[in-house]
């Protein structure tokens, strides 16, 4: 067995995360013959009360919620302009309080976080200025749920080390989503956190039809271009509510981020890991095409990817169900480590890692043949029997690893990596 340090911190669901979250009613909503639709009525009796009742109105509102939200007042003129530009209302004639109260309307409080945290991936962040000696300050994604099992994309920012010591920093008291800025080319969207937000301030909310009802397990890797430059990349799974696919998420600086289609048949399944560069001159991905085995990937683009080949399968009892990546291979002096979840009997999701050659990934080195993590005391939650990472970070020479236990909460450890290697068999 191998040696398992945990962390005693615990991160779980919080009800009381709340962001201010567009309303959306269809302009023509309710519309029959002789009425207005439901959106004109609404705006029509907002015009029709007076001063003092609009006043009075706003003032109730902003009672109740302007100190549970930060920047509502603009959120409210945001809203706002949406609704003048769907019905043509002509805003100069319109009083500055109707126009929050009419935002008002068209907007509610939605609690991100109600459901669950779960399936973290963690990076290096990319400023690591003022940390003494054999400190590491990191970001980490999480899959938060809230109501309707509609997952987004949170964010805490920490410190790791130096040794086995691990530190978040304080939350900030208020959530704000990130605004889309513009519809690129080919289907992707940009959005940009607020320019006074913390990146843990900040949800990624789903933005188009296809993210509709969730953007899920985003495994973030710090990429490296072939000129030098660094870029953060995520491919998560994007979920309509009946159809799935996966997409990139791409940021240079965390602050504007990218949220881009691939296509091709491999973007039809999810749990989809970017290596870290190129090898050989092309990308590459591991995937799980069929739902049970693991494959490599190789395209020249970043964003079309075919089936690939065959590189593992379910082996040992413990992932006898189906085997898949727990995020980005790990450049290592010895190779490519890469951490997989195997399923076992009763749908138990353990956590172990196989060993890829470093020049050519289609070779398995070695394999754990017992899982480094396995949901034994923390088996309790939504989901229970599941442990499960989007992504680990080499500590010098650890592994720290975040990882979402039951589909409820998410836990810390490390691992050695000379014993993790040591422990291997060769597959």
């Amino acid at each position: 067995m191998i040696d398992v340090i945990h962390a005693p911190l615990k991160l779980a669901a919080d009800p009381a995360r709340v962001v201010v979250r567009p309303f959306h009613i269809a302009i023509e909503a309710g519309k029959v013959a002789g009425r207005p639709g439901r959106v004109r009525r609404i705006v029509d009796a907002v015009l029709a009360l007076d001063d003092a009742q609009t006043e009075a109105e706003l003032e109730l509102v902003l009672r109740d919620f302007e100190a549970r939200h930060w920047q509502t007042r603009n959120v409210f003129d945001t809203r706002y302009a949406a609704i003048e530009q769907g019905l043509q209302l002509d805003g100069s004639k319109i009083s500055h309080n109707k126009r929050q109260l009419i935002g008002a309307y068209f907007c509610h409080e939605y609690s991100y976080a109600a459901a669950a945290l779960m399936n973290p991936s963690i990076i290096c962040h990319p400023d690591q200025s003022g940390l003494n000696g054999g400190a590491m300050r990191i970001a980490m994604s999480l899959r938060a749920v809230g109501e309707g099992h509609i997952s987004s994309v949170a964010f805490r920012e920490g410190i790791l080390g130096p040794g086995a010591n691990f530190e978040l920093m304080p939350e900030p008291p208020f959530a704000t989503t990130a605004d889309t800025a513009k519809e690129l080319e080919r289907g992707a969207v940009e959005v940009h956190r607020h320019r006074d937000s913390s990146l843990s301030g900040t949800v990624l909310f789903p933005i188009t039809e296809a993210q509709r009802n969730g953007l899920e397990d985003l495994r973030l890797v710090k990429f490296t271009h072939d000129d030098g430059s660094a870029e953060w990349i995520g491919t998560y799974t994007a979920y309509s509510g009946s159809t799935i696919r996966s997409e990139l998420l791409r940021t240079h600086d965390f602050r504007s981020f990218i949220f881009q289609p691939m296509t091709g048949p491999a973007a039809r399944n999810k749990g989809m890991a970017l290596f870290p560069r190129k090898i050989g001159g092309e990308y590459l991905m591991i995937g799980r095409q069929d739902g049970e085995n693991l494959y490599l990937l190789k395209s020249p683009t970043i964003d079309n990817w075919g089936e690939g080949e065959l590189l593992l399968t379910p082996h040992y009892p413990w992932e006898m169900v189906q085997i898949g990546n727990c995020g980005s291979p790990i450049e290592l002096e010895e190779g490519w480590l890469l951490l997989t979840h195997g399923v076992g009997a009763m749908r138990k999701y353990s956590i172990g890692a196989v060993l890829l050659d470093k020049e050519d990934p289609s070779k398995v080195l070695g394999r754990t043949s017992q899982p480094i993590l396995s949901p034994n005391d923390d088996r309790e939650g939504y989901v229970p029997n599941v442990v499960y990472t989007c992504g680990a970070l080499k500590q010098d020479d650890m592994l720290f690893i975040p990882y979402g236990v039951a589909d409820s909460s998410v836990a810390f450890a490390w691992v050695s990596i000379p014993h993790l290697l040591a422990g291997m068999r060769a597959d």
